[in-house]
């Protein structure tokens, strides 16, 4: 009776079990774009979508990190290219929509995790400048660049639009502040109206509102959250898995609304403490505390991600004059 090489047998199952995982990445052929994503939630979000098959393009105001981003995912075997763009300007939105189309025929899938949170957050001190910018960028941008890519969609019968809002659409006060909570609740309902009008057409349109996750924005914070407050916080990966699972459903279900939270809450009286009185006139401010020797101790690595989301707030990118942004 011939002997049989198990070894080979073996190698064989394992490549055809690889080809065979490859064939059945759950969004291959598909198109996606995602703000905010040279850092935070968005960078972590593009990765996993290319790692799902899908081609992404990553938006946001810094081209060096986009294209790092866009660079990781080109070496993982993906497709992915990189656009600036301020998505505080509805022109700019529309452009993206439109450079996504011509680069890679349509989009499937939009992101919207661009954010931008003001420093003052009070809303007795807050100024109209930071408003409007704050505005901008978490429900302008998002309105433009959602009309935008609504046409193929539609025309297609299906696309899945995600938005990053915030728990502080639900629990507005200070650690958002007046200007980010506001905007994440209009936003919310903005999501709400395009899932209750265009549903029939095969349009998905989900929510997702995080609080507190470790990602950039929260260096913009009036009380910059030390390595102790960090380690409790969800990491940018958390909310990128929250993302997947709300595209890569069956086209027939839809999450409408998700909230995700840290499994351990810890105090924010300080953070509080911090937001209530900064931008009040005469009013200097106390010393930014120093990072106790427990928080010293716990290294980055061990904390996970990078950057912040915000207060009640989700978290995401880079700064413009004054505030933060997700990249």
């Amino acid at each position: 009776m011939p002997q049989l090489d198990v070894g080979v047998e073996l190698r064989s199952a394992e490549a055809a079990g690889q080809e065979g995982a490859e064939d059945m990445r759950r969004l291959e052929g598909q198109v996606a774009v995602v703000t905010g994503g040279g850092s935070g939630i968005g960078r972590a979000t593009a990765v996993m979508l290319a790692a799902e098959g899908a081609r992404v393009v990553v938006a946001g105001r810094r081209m060096a990190p986009l294209e790092a981003v866009a660079a990781e995912i080109e070496r993982a075997g993906g497709k992915a290219a990189a656009r600036r763009a301020d998505l505080s300007k509805a022109a700019e939105a529309v452009d993206l929509a439109r450079f996504a189309q011509e680069r890679f025929g349509r989009v499937d899938i939009l992101v919207n995790n661009a954010g931008h949170s003001s420093r003052v957050r009070h809303i007795r001190w807050v100024g109209l400048e930071e408003w409007e910018q704050v505005m901008g960028v978490n429900l302008t941008g998002v309105f433009a660049l959602t009309q935008a890519v609504l046409p193929g969609m539609i025309e297609r019968g299906a696309g899945t639009i995600v938005t990053v809002s915030s728990v502080a659409a639900l629990r507005p006060g200070l650690i958002g502040g007046a200007p980010y909570g506001a905007a994440k609740a209009a936003v919310r309902n903005l999501m709400g109206h395009v899932h209750a009008t265009l549903r029939d057409k095969g349009i998905r349109a989900t929510t997702i509102m995080p609080a507190e996750v470790d990602t950039p924005i929260l260096d913009n914070r009036p009380l910059v959250p030390g390595a102790r407050a960090r380690a409790t916080m969800m990491q940018p990966e958390d909310v990128a898995q929250a993302v997947l699972l709300c595209v890569s459903l069956p086209q027939r279900t839809v999450i409408e609304e998700m909230v995700m939270s840290p499994t351990i809450a810890r105090d924010m009286s300080a953070d509080i403490s911090a937001a209530s009185r900064l931008g009040e006139p005469g009013w200097e401010g106390e010393a930014q505390p120093k990072a106790s020797r427990a928080d010293r101790a716990i290294p980055r690595a061990e904390r996970g991600g990078r950057g912040a989301a915000e207060g009640e707030p989700s978290g995401h990118g880079d700064p413009p004059s004054g505030a933060r942004r997700r990249a």
